[in-house]
């Protein structure tokens, strides 16, 4: 299983993600890591490029409602069926509206190994219009 982890938009904390890449690797996964300030776009081509399963993004700074869509919306259109789980700082009252948006899974602040793990396995496994 192939996840890109990325940084989307101008969020420059970037421990958590390289954090949970760690976690990823260490639990059998193949990352692609894209690091800080990518766009929709680079996130796109190196999920074609890679033949991602999941799309993994970190979000601390405030912008998820607007940035997870926004990368929903840029998979959808480039004709990837590749789910988008994001984690980081989300306050529980948003995360309908995620997942209402096509986001896959949100992971908050403090979740394991083992939940972040099972999110992005349960991510790749949903059918295509489930998310």
């Amino acid at each position: 299983m192939r996840v890109v982890l990325a940084k989307l938009g101008l969020d420059g904390h970037d421990r958590g993600l390289k954090v949970v890449a760690r976690t990823l690797r260490d639990a059998g996964l193949e990352v692609i890591y894209l690091g800080l300030r990518q766009t929709t776009d680079s996130i796109v081509a190196a999920c074609e490029q890679e033949d991602a399963d999941v799309i993994g993004l970190s979000m601390h700074n405030a912008g998820h409602l607007t940035l997870a869509p926004r990368m929903v919306q840029a998979a959808a259109d480039a004709g990837l069926d590749v789910p988008v789980v994001i984690g980081g700082i989300v306050p529980a009252d948003d995360i309908p509206l995620l997942l209402d948006a096509g986001v896959a899974a949100v992971l908050g602040p403090g979740a394991s190994a083992t939940e972040v793990v099972t999110a992005v396995r349960l991510a790749a496994r949903q059918p295509s219009g489930t998310r």
